[in-house]
């Protein structure tokens, strides 16, 4: 699981059966020098997601890759590669004990 700011929405024309009802964001995923920042900045390759919270943009989500995200629909086969699996409501990122010279 990686963790990922919306930045907007994808609308397919004509859309798959399996993903009718469904929307799909683009998701970009944080960097940790970023969420150590909290500068809002997420850093990583954009991709397409399954959304079914609802989340806005500029929310950070928590989201699955690969097969697992296809696990909500079980047995159910929908061809999805991304899965908003939660909404962060915060963040707490501890500094790493034990390295000399290390800021976070």
């Amino acid at each position: 699981m990686r963790l990922g700011i919306v930045r907007g929405s994808v609308v397919l024309n004509p859309a798959l059966a399996s993903f009718t009802g469904r929307r799909l964001v683009v998701v970009e995923p944080v960097t940790i020098a970023n969420a150590c920042a909290k500068n809002g900045c997420g850093g990583g390759k954009a991709l397409v997601a399954l959304d079914e919270l609802g989340a806005a943009v500029g929310q950070m989500v928590a989201f699955t890759e690969g097969r697992e995200a296809s696990n909500p629909f079980w047995p159910a086969q929908v061809a999805v590669d991304a899965y908003c699996a939660l909404i962060v409501d915060s963040l707490q990122i501890e500094p790493e004990q034990g390295r000399a010279g290390s800021e976070v």
